[in-house]
C-alpha cells in the first residue's frame, strides 16, 4: 500500500491535473501577488470562495466561480470592503445562493476591516473559519472538507500545485480534506472502516498518511485522488 500511494501522490502531484480545477482561481491571485499587484487577502477571498463552491463536477464549479469572480471584477478585497454584495436568492451554485455568497462576503469585510495589510486568515482555527466566516453553527466534530481544503493550499509549500504562503502552519499539521468520494477510496484501500464522513474518520484517514508522508500528510490527497482517476479508466 505504501509504495502504491507513493507512487500515486508523486504522479498526480503536478498542475496538469488541476488545470480545471478551483485551485485555479487563487492560484491566479497568488501568482499576482508574488508579482506586487495583488495582497495576501485576495488570494485568501479567492481561495475560501473558490473552495466553497468547490462541491460537485469540476467543470460546473469552475463554471460559476468564473460568473463570482466577474461579479467582483476580480478583485476580491476591494470588492469585499466596498461592501455592494450581489445578494439574492437566485443561485450561485448548485444550492449555494448569492445572499450566502454576500454573507460571506460581510464576514470577511468585518475580519479584514482596520487591519494591516498583513492580517490573515491563517490566525483562524477551522472552527473559527466555519464559525466566522462561513456562520455557521460551531461544530468540533465536522469534517469541515471545504476548509481544510482551503487550508491545504495555502499551507502546503512543495511549489507545485498548492500555494504556500502561510508560514505559521506546518504542513505536518493538515487534515486531509474529507468528502465522500475520498472517504469511498480510503475504505476501499482499506485506510479506514469508518462509515461516519466526519472528523474522527479524517483523522484516522490522516494518521494512516502521516505514516507514509510524516511530514505532509495532505501530499496522501493526491495519492487517493490519483488511485480514483485511475481505477475510473
Amino acid at each position: 500500500m505504501e509504495n502504491i500511494l507513493t507512487k500515486y501522490a508523486l504522479e498526480y502531484n503536478n498542475k496538469k491535473y488541476f488545470e480545471k480545477d478551483p485551485i485555479i482561481f487563487p492560484t491566479h491571485f497568488a501568482q499576482l501577488y508574488k508579482e506586487g499587484k495583488a495582497s495576501l487577502q485576495d488570494v485568501e477571498i479567492a481561495g475560501i470562495l473558490a473552495a466553497h463552491l468547490a462541491w460537485g463536477r469540476r467543470d460546473m464549479i469552475v463554471r460559476d466561480c468564473n460568473r463570482l469572480f466577474e461579479e467582483m471584477k476580480w478583485q476580491p478585497l476591494e470588492y469585499v470592503i466596498n461592501g455592494n454584495y450581489k445578494c439574492d436568492d437566485c443561485s450561485l451554485h448548485r444550492t449555494i445562493k448569492w445572499s450566502e455568497f454576500a454573507t460571506i462576503c460581510a464576514n470577511l469585510k468585518a475580519f479584514y476591516k482596520n487591519r494591516d495589510s498583513n492580517f490573515s486568515l491563517e490566525s483562524l482555527t477551522p472552527d473559527r473559519i466555519r464559525t466566522e466566516i462561513f456562520s455557521q453553527k460551531s461544530n468540533p466534530g465536522a469534517a469541515n472538507k471545504k476548509i481544510h481544503m482551503f487550508r491545504r493550499w495555502m499551507v502546503r509549500n512543495d511549489g507545485i500545485v498548492d500555494l504556500g504562503l502561510w508560514k505559521n502552519i506546518s504542513p505536518a499539521e493538515l487534515i486531509i480534506p474529507l468528502d465522500v468520494h475520498v472517504h469511498r477510496i480510503a475504505k476501499e484501500m482499506g485506510i479506514t472502516s469508518r462509515n461516519s464522513s466526519d472528523l474522527s474518520t479524517a483523522m484516522e484517514i490522516t494518521e494512516y498518511l502521516k505514516v507514509i508522508f510524516p511530514e505532509d500528510p495532505c501530499k496522501g490527497d493526491f495519492a487517493l485522488f490519483g488511485y480514483g482517476v485511475s481505477r475510473n479508466k
